[in-house]
């Protein structure tokens, strides 16, 4: 419990009503942010998982209190698990992706478990910043992302190059 304090977010274990068939994703509907990257990664999972807005989802899971779903991310599996914050995206990526490996190092390596979840806390109180950034860095369209940073980089380079 110490550790959830620290947090923005707690961690939930289990939920009594489980969805039937695919895993859920649960996330802010109204986040900018949230909608973007959520919107990333169903390209990397495909119809494998669901997503859904906690506005609309959270109804469905009445064993959890909608004041955890604004607080993060959760994954639900079909048989009722619930993974929070940074491990429900790493969980997500387990279903399809190549980056499946992160939810076994999150579990296994407390440095990361650690990291991510700070960093999680983190970007939860800088969403609207980091919005305006992810656009600036790939585009506004997350269905078709331009990496500008790209771009960004090769001008400085080419100024410290030239010796600006």
């Amino acid at each position: 419990m110490r550790q959830s304090k620290r947090l923005l977010f707690q961690k939930i274990d289990k939920t009594k009503y489980a969805p039937h068939s695919k895993p859920i994703m649960v996330w802010d509907g109204e986040c900018g942010f949230c909608k973007y990257w959520t919107t990333r990664w169903s390209k990397f999972t495909g119809t494998k998982v669901i997503y859904e807005p906690y506005q609309t989802a959270s109804e469905r899971f009445e064993d959890i209190d909608e004041v955890h779903f604004r607080q993060a991310s959760r994954l639900i599996e079909p048989d009722g698990r619930v993974y929070s914050g940074p491990r429900s995206a790493y969980r997500t990526f387990t279903y399809g992706s190549k980056w499946g490996f992160l939810d076994a190092w999150y579990e296994n390596k407390k440095w990361l478990q650690s990291l991510s979840d700070k960093a999680y806390s983190w970007v939860e109180k800088n969403r609207n910043f980091l919005f305006k950034l992810t656009k600036a860095l790939f585009g506004s369209d997350p269905n078709e992302v331009r990496p500008f940073w790209l771009i960004y980089l090769g001008v400085i380079l080419y100024f410290i190059y030239m010796g600006f």
